[in-house]
């Protein structure tokens, strides 16, 4: 039993050291963000989501592989958000970790995604 209780209890700090990497911020915040050119947005729902709809200005990541660093500003303290389908998707911590180990550090996740941008009614861009 003792056992079971330090396993959870690893798990449950290892979670949340995880989340802590990378701190959430708001459809509005981010809306802020982007109004004021002060964020770069990594998204990584995949180029064909990304050619259909994505939050405009962003990067699409697969696109980027290998040519992320000159994609993202020369400042390694600027805001970099990734972002993937919403809540439940975890593939945004690709582009997060990726931004970090470049030396970015404010690197943010979108926790409500692509699905949450558009249930807000927020504006889209189409790719190529």
């Amino acid at each position: 039993m003792k056992k079971v209780i330090v396993a959870l209890a690893m798990a449950l700090f290892a979670s949340g050291a995880y989340a802590g990497d990378f701190p959430d911020i708001s459809i509005g915040e981010l809306k802020d963000a982007i109004n004021a050119r002060k964020v770069t947005v990594i998204d990584v729902n995949g180029k064909d989501s990304w050619a259909q709809g994505h939050i405009p200005g962003a990067i699409e990541f697969g696109a980027s592989k290998g040519n992320l660093a000159a994609l993202l500003p020369k400042d390694k303290d600027a805001l970099v958000v990734a972002y993937c389908g919403g809540p439940s998707c975890g593939a945004y911590a690709a582009a997060a970790k990726a931004a970090k180990a470049l030396g970015y550090t404010n690197v943010k996740h979108l926790v409500a995604g692509i699905s949450g941008w558009k249930q807000a009614g927020e504006k889209m861009e189409k790719g190529e």
